[in-house]
């Protein structure tokens, strides 16, 4: 990347981070940017590197700067430069001199001295600053207090593990269409196209290395899809056969509607409440040769979609905290505050118990989440059923009747609970 580009992306960085500081989430703000090619891909990689680390970054603000930023873009441009620094040591006069020409374009070049002082003090007290983070929870383990409280608290043994993933960077895992290939010949495949990647199990192929979709074979054609392993187990849990009715009831992007469409043939009922979100279940489907009838609906609300002809199989993968998936949504940690996640549960059970009217004696619903707080998992679940006398928990995992997946090196984290109506 030339100088210049570097300036362009660090700014368009800087704006996407303060419209997330604002309240919009991360993939809206970069989208609502309209930045194309080379530009997008590193103004996207300074955003969620950025957006990863700055509980850190902001502590080192907080030392650097002596009275409280009034101008979001300059915090944004600041945290973007800071990311390089770290990421890129050896570039650091380049990165320097590019966020001040990048601060030539916020607020008529007035903030340019200030960018210019802040990193380079920055640069000169890098090691003090570091060893001051380190004493600092939020700092050092780039969460809010609040969340490695939960996580303390709800898994004590591995804690630190979940917090060192959600900083991470996530894979890039593709589902290969059953209908189509096997994990086999499609690894084969991709080797030909020199792309690297292993099968880690029927379904699911990690790559060694992101690469953009148009370079996966035949991804235009219907031959895979790119969805995380643990969102890849919905689908065989549910245990969705041949003509079965069934309902997906918050479906978009449409990811585990598709998976339980390659696996069976179904007649298949796509629920989201969000037209723009909705509309890309149909592209997904229409990518694959697949087909559904897709509602733009609340699911809560059975009476204005509801036809009273009971679902043998629900899927409700329910709105969440998605406190497992922050490797990718790394704005997420800032957007979210505790009380959100009493609001998710209230919405989480709300839906249960709508869906649970639609669903047939003998019938299955499988509970997913993509959350790690047992308020809206475990909790959530024991509630609904000691509420529901002809609920009955079934085996998801095992002997055990949920399935709390942490994120790791093959998975982000998820949550399964399996549900029979008696």
């Amino acid at each position: 990347m030339s100088s210049a580009s570097l300036a362009t992306a660090l700014l368009a960085a800087a704006r996407v981070i303060a419209a997330v500081t604002g309240g919009r989430a991360l993939d809206d703000a970069l989208a609502a940017a309209a930045l194309d090619g080379v530009t997008r891909a590193a103004a996207q990689d300074l955003a969620y590197g950025a957006l990863r680390r700055c509980g850190r970054d902001d502590f080192f603000l907080a030392r650097l700067i002596d009275k409280p930023l009034r101008e979001p873009v300059v915090r944004g441009l600041l945290l973007a430069a800071l990311y390089r620094l770290t990421e890129r040591p050896e570039d650091a006069h380049t990165t320097v001199d590019q966020a001040v020409t990048a601060a030539a374009g916020i607020g008529r070049g007035k903030y340019k001295a200030l960018v210019n002082g802040v990193l380079r003090n920055f640069l000169r007290q890098r090691e003090a600053l570091t060893a001051a983070a380190e004493g600092d929870e939020a700092a050092h383990w780039q969460h809010p207090h609040w969340w490695l409280k939960k996580l303390r608290a709800a898994y004590p043994a591995c804690w630190q593990d979940i917090v060192a993933a959600g900083n991470g960077r996530p894979p890039m895992t593709l589902r290969v269409n059953a209908r189509r290939v096997t994990t086999t010949d499609y690894c084969a495949e991709l080797a030909q196209a020199g792309i690297s990647g292993r099968a880690l199990d029927a379904s699911a192929i990690r790559l060694d290395k992101p690469v953009p979709v148009d370079r996966l074979p035949g991804f235009a054609l219907g031959l895979v899809s790119v969805q995380d392993r643990g969102a890849q187990q919905a689908a065989p849990l549910l245990d969705a056969r041949a003509g079965m009715r069934v309902l997906d009831a918050c479906a978009a992007p449409g990811g585990k509607t598709a998976h339980l469409l390659e696996l069976a043939d179904l007649d298949l009922t796509a629920l989201d409440a969000d037209a723009g979100r909705a509309a890309r279940i149909g592209e997904n489907l229409s990518r694959l040769g697949l087909a559904a009838d897709v509602k733009v609906v609340d699911c809560r609300h059975l009476a204005e979609w509801w036809d009273d002809r009971p679902f043998e199989r629900i899927l409700a993968d329910v709105p969440c905290s998605a406190s497992g998936v922050v490797r990718r949504h790394p704005d997420i940690k800032w957007l979210r505050r505790d009380n959100d996640i009493a609001g998710f549960a209230r919405t989480q059970a709300e839906i249960l118990d709508a869906l649970w009217r639609a669903l047939a004696p003998g019938g299955k619903m499988l509970y997913a989440t993509c959350s790690l707080f047992p308020a809206e998992n475990g909790e959530q679940v024991a509630a609904f059923v000691a509420a529901h006398g002809d609920a009955r928990r079934l085996p998801t995992h095992g002997d055990s009747n949920e399935w709390q997946l942490t994120p790791d090196a093959d998975h982000d984290g998820f949550y399964y609970a399996l549900l029979e109506r008696r």
